[in-house]
């Protein structure tokens, strides 16, 4: 694949689509191809997944359920919008990828790290070239997150214990993969995250 694949992650308010969003608005302004896109979501297919996951009570499914449907959103959103524009040479940018499976439905929600580890192996294939996290406290990412109050909002609504054990989540999978993850304190200023955002993305873009 020519391009470069750049995910974001973060606990639920820390401010990663923004980041995101950001990065993609100043690597086209610089000329550079690039698209911007989203988990659940990025094609027609997984769009209509997200509506089924990311509404409702907290309890509507369960995490085995969880997995399978993000599993078949991603299935066709990388089929339909990421190796297509990887291909092309295009940055892709995408809010959220398997890492967020992997605490959301892997860790905080019960023991199914292994098979969301098989069903990636099996189905995806293939990791980000850089994963951005933005880090928060799980308070202050909550606090965010509930002040925006969209219809998204069913895994804010799982309360603090599950954003905590995602932050502690995310920190551990940055920790354990070091040369794909770039960690970034989220509760600064946002035009200083963002140029620690351009910081690294710029260098792994200019490595490709």
């Amino acid at each position: 694949m020519a391009g470069v694949f750049i995910s974001f992650e973060g606990i639920d308010g820390s401010g990663k689509s923004t980041q995101a969003r950001l990065l993609f608005e100043t690597l086209t302004a610089n000329g550079t191809a690039a698209h911007l896109t989203r988990e659940p979501g990025g094609s027609a297919g997984a769009e209509d997944i997200r509506a089924l996951v990311l509404n409702g009570a907290a309890d509507r499914w369960s995490p085995e359920t969880e997995l399978l449907l993000f599993t078949a959103a991603r299935r066709d959103h990388l089929e339909k919008t990421i190796r297509p524009r990887l291909a092309a040479g295009e940055v892709v940018i995408c809010d959220r990828f398997a890492d967020s499976t992997r605490i959301y439905q892997g860790l905080t929600r019960g023991d199914l790290r292994a098979s969301v580890d098989a069903l990636h192996t099996l189905m995806i294939g293939i990791e980000p070239d850089l994963t951005v996290l933005i880090d928060l406290p799980a308070e202050a990412g909550l606090a965010r997150a509930t002040a925006r109050a969209g219809s998204d909002m069913r895994f804010e609504g799982m309360g603090l214990a599950v954003q905590q054990a995602a932050r502690d989540g995310f920190l551990a999978l940055a920790a354990a993969n070091p040369a794909r993850f770039a960690v970034i304190d989220g509760a600064r200023d946002q035009a200083v995250v963002a140029r620690d955002v351009w910081d690294v993305a710029a260098a792994r873009i200019a490595a490709r």
